[in-house]
């Protein structure tokens, strides 16, 4: 397996030490800045496979630089995991709308943050490429990792591209929201009902309302 690269990025030198550290001895190439400003300079030398982030920093907060990094094609499939001590859901709700992968609260132990951090990763080296699919006026290329409407070219954070991708396998087929829980985000990473909605929210604000169905109770399901 591949040495993955990853951005540790907070404005506490002890937090980047300790990180940093535990990341090595599990054998990735690790680097760091203190804050957003440096964060996007250096991911654009360093090119890296995830970005762990922090909230609250100096010269450009946590949330600003995911939308700026999330804005340049090149980090549209770079994974962004935020670890912050902010623990409300309005903000794990602002983390996910701006394109992150997963959200982690402090503290957290190093043992559990690596099981998070591995869990990630390992869908990002197992990720297979297959052929484009047509599904109506849409065109899901997941070797590009964009979706094509009417000739439009859509570049979507990853989730928001993943959730899509299984949506528009089966068209008219209703996804429970337990199954789309574990195809887009995974058994082994932990998140909320809530999750899902932001998601189906931000694929709404940018391709309409008519096109993913809300069914109570049960999840959501496409139509062409």
């Amino acid at each position: 397996m591949k040495s993955f690269k990853i951005l540790v990025v907070d404005d506490e030198p002890d937090i980047i030490e300790f990180i940093s550290y535990n990341l090595k001895k599990e054998g990735y190439d690790v680097r760091s800045a203190g804050d957003g400003i440096e964060a996007i300079k250096v991911a654009r030398d360093y090119h890296p496979d995830l970005i762990l982030l922090d909230i609250m920093m100096p010269r450009m907060d946590g949330l600003a630089t995911c939308e700026q990094l999330r804005s340049m094609p090149e980090f549209h499939k770079t994974l962004i995991m935020f670890l912050t001590a902010l623990g409300n859901e309005q903000s794990e709700i602002q983390g996910l709308n701006v394109g992150a992968d997963d959200y982690i609260i402090k503290p957290i132990k190093p043992k559990l943050l690596l099981t998070r951090i591995k869990t990630l990763l390992r869908r990002l080296h197992t990720e297979h490429h297959s052929s484009k699919i047509t599904v109506g006026s849409f065109v899901i290329d997941d070797e590009k990792y964009v979706i094509l409407e009417n000739g439009n070219e859509h570049n979507l954070p990853r989730k928001e591209f993943e959730l899509m991708k299984l949506l528009t396998s089966k068209p008219g087929k209703v996804f429970h929201r337990d199954e789309i829980l574990s195809k887009v985000w995974g058994t082994e990473v932990i998140v909320g009902d809530r999750t899902i909605d932001v998601h189906i929210r931000k694929l709404r604000q940018r391709f309409g309302d008519d096109h993913i169905s809300t069914i109570k109770g049960v999840g959501y399901k496409f139509e062409p």
